[in-house]
């Protein structure tokens, strides 16, 4: 039986691996551990800004939807995420929501701001832009949705714990890491080309095949500020090598 068990979870595990899998980029390295506020226990969280590339690298035409309500010492944002910019407004793939207030030892702190950003990474996290590489079968313990947010809606929507606390209640504090350098650039290389013709290919790809292509998404493409974004920084760098 035991035997049986521990097929299972690899069975479940080798499935989690999967999820918006993008071949050469390990999301587990980006990891950061935080202190769960609810529970005191230290757990691992992707940022919020490697999600988003992530997520960019899995679906280039995709939207991060968001809205945001004032309340009562504070704010609420929900956010939605949309594998094309052109989906209906039901059609996501994953939304949630959260609250955030004032917090006076943080006066720099937007509380606007925190709210858009918690609801983002959670909806992400929901969308399978979350810590699933990080589970192995040696801390595996459990089932695998133990690891999503116990709120969930009739609806399907998994929610912010924190969005029905009061608004005065202390906020989870996670440190958002500097990326270096050199992991901004190996970001950028990853990121899918938007043109037709490499459809497949990243723009790191791009170097290679074709340069100019490189240096017209960098300079003219309009279609995505991240991707366009991310050609400026390989041409930047490319540039900073051959005048070296």
């Amino acid at each position: 039986m035991s035997q049986n068990n521990n097929s299972d979870k690899s069975a479940i595990l080798e499935s989690l691996n999967s999820i918006n899998q993008v071949d050469g980029f390990d999301p587990m390295l980006f990891a950061v551990e935080y202190t769960d506020m609810s529970t005191g226990k230290s757990r691992k969280k992707i940022p919020v800004l490697i999600q988003i590339a992530w997520f960019r690298m899995v679906y280039p035409k995709g939207r991060i939807a968001t809205t945001i309500t004032p309340c009562k010492d504070g704010f609420v944002a929900s956010a939605r995420i949309y594998a094309d910019y052109k989906d209906g407004p039901d059609c996501y793939l994953a939304d949630a929501t959260a609250s955030r207030g004032y917090d006076q030892t943080k006066p720099s702190i937007s509380p606007r701001e925190w709210a858009q950003t918690a609801a983002i990474g959670i909806a992400l996290r929901n969308a399978g832009f979350g810590v699933q590489f990080g589970l192995t079968a040696d801390d595996y313990e459990g089932p695998v949705l133990n690891e999503l947010p116990d709120s969930v809606t009739d609806s399907g929507t998994t929610a912010d714990p924190a969005a029905n606390e009061a608004p005065d209640a202390e906020p989870e504090v996670v440190a958002e890491p500097e990326l270096t350098e050199d992991q901004k650039l190996e970001l950028a290389l990853k990121q899918p080309c938007p043109i037709q013709k490499y459809s497949g290919k990243t723009l790191g790809d791009l170097q290679t095949l074709d340069p100019k292509a490189l240096t017209w998404i960098a300079n003219k493409f309009t279609g995505n500020p991240d991707i366009s974004a991310a050609a400026k920084r390989i041409c930047e760098y490319a540039l900073q090598e051959t005048s070296a």
